[in-house]
């Protein structure tokens, strides 16, 4: 018996219904959609058909932090893929320098005609022996999709023509080809070939990657995650599964101050200021004049860190004395500093402070806010709730996004599954019951679309606890701000991570790993983002005997130099999985001037014995529980009990 059906025959009985009159009217309701024994067999044909095709290809990207002109070029050349099919089709009638050419044309043809024309070099026969080649290479990369997916992806202004030249088949008499070959004549004649090659270009595009994973952190460090957002919002196919520097966001526009206030000191910190005031509307003018008035021996910036640090301080502190069970004592540090001395004390151990002048702290109560300081963190939370465009973009991030995702047998998320000293499931007690493995990462995404539906305290504060706290499955160490801000003794800065990081390296706590959320197929992987690989001290991304792979190669040029590359893809298709590990990317100038490309190196590390197909997938699972009901609703055409 079909799985679904069995289920709902269950369910029924459950409540008292009778199964026989639960199914009929579900083929009720079946039958509207399908209302003739022709029309289930179309579909069920359909459908069949659709489950013996390859897989779609998956690009999995982690760790973006703003690089906006990297991630563009790579999802313009689908990671280098392009470049790929383009060697193959045309290595023997192409020279290198003419493939280049036309892969630039793919991935940015507004830019590389405009080129092209100034240089006079947009003839007739240009653009017929061009508009032939994309014609070809979108022709290889539909051949694995069904015609009505392709018709979808198709642009609107060109698709039966498109259609029409895709689908071209050889004849006795070569009419077809007399025919597509007027069709090329007429588009050039008429004027059209640009808009036909633009047309083309984005059906190539949108062919070479069926679904794209973002496996977290958008934002911070560069300072363009704005712009990827909006790449990302017009992408056909993908999920995001949410970074630490992402949920920081989320809380700053759901209103958490203690997010907000670390929201302003990352971006001042990294001279990201101009994403804040010109793209989200957020002005820092009342946080400069407060900081302004409080340290004027100070130029304005440093002394906006300064006022924004100690805010900081502040609204932490107040957070974890409201949660005891976040266990983070150890991080209230404001009443442990010594003013006369200049030293703060931490574990039984005094340290150096680089600065004891702090006006607004009053040592009786430190965490407490000054008037000064409870009227400014009202304006800028005012700020980031009414930001359209900041609002915009979390609550994108909240229909594509999850804290974890199971996918294709896979399992994804972005910095760890919470680990005790013995590998064991660790997590948090709340309200009495301890949250662990799953169970806890599904607590943790509740508790997040509350946070943004809702706004209750204390779902605010389980965002800043999801950015930094100890056992939270998105940061996964135990972070020291204050440290790095105001302490001397370097060796107080080190970030002590959850003993996650040790376990992964194990195919056996893989495995338990991927067991808690029921995946238990030997082709079942983790894919971790979150800790740049260290590619040049000779770390691999791939570990646990292949069970787990690490994709966060260093996009961020910060990190470049100690991973030795420029970021990672993983491409997972139906012949099986590999790494693209990019090189550094000049420009988009560099690209349509010169045809500059990024160099990726691949490593095919796992192929399939055999082709993986639809069938195979999650969607393919959905397809024979489609199929199966609608061979019910065969079964009751043919004997009569549905008309």
């Amino acid at each position: 018996m079909d799985l679904e059906v069995l289920r709902r025959k269950t369910q029924s009985e459950s409540e008292g219904i009778s199964f026989s009159e639960e199914k009929r009217k579900y083929l009720s309701l079946l039958a509207k959609e399908y209302p003739s024994i022709p029309a289930v067999c179309r579909e069920i044909i359909n459908l069949q058909a659709i489950l013996n095709l390859p897989k779609g290809t998956e690009h999995f990207m982690s760790d973006l932090h703003g690089e906006y002109e990297a991630f563009h070029h790579i999802l313009n050349n689908a990671a280098g893929v392009i470049r790929e099919k383009v060697d193959m089709l045309f290595m023997d009638s192409m020279t290198a320098g003419e493939r280049q050419e036309i892969c630039t044309l793919v991935y940015y043809p507004v830019e590389k005609l405009e080129l092209l024309k100034q240089k006079e070099n947009l003839t007739p026969q240009w653009y017929k022996e061009n508009l032939g080649r994309l014609v070809t290479l979108a022709k290889l990369l539909s051949s694995k999709y069904t015609r009505s997916k392709v018709r979808k992806a198709l642009p609107e202004e060109f698709s039966y023509i498109i259609d029409e030249l895709l689908h071209a088949q050889p004849d006795e008499d070569n009419n077809q080809s007399v025919y597509h070959e007027k069709i090329m004549d007429t588009i050039i004649d008429i004027g059209s070939a640009d808009a036909f090659i633009e047309a083309l270009a984005i059906l190539i595009k949108r062919l070479a990657v069926d679904h794209l994973h973002i496996v977290g952190d958008i934002f911070d460090r560069g300072s363009h995650a704005d712009e990827i957002m909006e790449l990302l919002m017009k992408y056909h196919s993908l999920d995001i599964e949410w970074g630490n520097h992402d949920i920081l966001w989320m809380g700053a526009a759901c209103g958490s101050e203690a997010c907000i206030v670390n929201v302003l000191r990352n971006n001042m910190k990294y001279n990201n200021m101009e994403i804040l005031e010109n793209t989200y509307g957020i002005s820092l003018r009342p946080l400069v004049l407060f900081a302004e008035r409080t340290y004027p021996k100070m130029t304005p910036m440093k002394a906006a860190l300064k006022a924004v640090s100690v805010l900081l301080f502040k609204l932490e502190g107040q957070v974890i004395m409201r949660h005891p069970e976040y266990d983070m004592q150890d991080r209230l540090l404001l009443d442990k500093i010594n003013y006369m001395q200049g030293t703060v004390k931490i574990n039984d151990r005094e340290y150096a402070m680089q600065d004891n002048y702090f006006p607004t702290i009053n040592r009786f109560d430190p965490y407490e806010l000054t008037e000064a300081e409870y009227e400014l963190i009202d304006q800028l939370r005012e700020s980031f709730l009414k930001s359209a465009v900041l609002q915009k973009h979390v609550r994108f991030l909240y229909e594509k996004g999850s804290i974890y995702r199971c996918y294709n047998g896979n399992l994804l998320f972005h910095g760890c599954i919470p680990l005790d000293e013995k590998g064991e499931f660790d997590g948090l007690v709340i309200d009495g019951v301890k949250y662990t493995g799953k169970a806890y990462m599904d607590y943790a995404q509740k508790m997040a679309r509350l946070a943004f539906f809702q706004g209750g305290r204390s779902e605010l504060d389980f965002m800043w606890y999801l950015w930094c706290g100890k056992k939270s499955p998105l940061s996964g160490r135990n972070v020291k701000t204050f440290e790095r801000a105001f302490l001397k003794d370097e060796s107080t800065w080190e970030e002590e991570k959850n003993p996650y990081y040790h376990f992964y390296l194990q195919e056996e706590v893989c495995k338990k790993i991927l067991s808690e959320f029921g995946l238990e197929s030997e082709q079942s992987h983790i894919i971790n983002g979150h800790t740049p690989v260290q590619v040049s001290s000779g770390e691999s991304p791939i570990k646990a005997n292949k069970k787990l792979i690490v994709i966060d190669g260093g996009f961020c040029k910060a990190y470049q130099k100690q991973t030795g590359i420029a970021g990672y893809t993983l491409i997972y298709n139906s012949h099986g999985m590999r790494l693209k590990a990019h090189k550094p990317f000049q420009s988009i100038h560099m690209a349509l001037m010169e045809n500059a490309d990024i160099d990726s190196e691949s490593n095919f590390f796992e192929i399939e014995p055999q082709r993986v197909m639809i069938r195979d997938t999650d969607k393919g699972k959905e397809l024979l529980e489609n199929i199966a009901d609608l061979q019910l609703l065969l079964e009751a055409y043919r004997d009569g009990s549905i008309q």
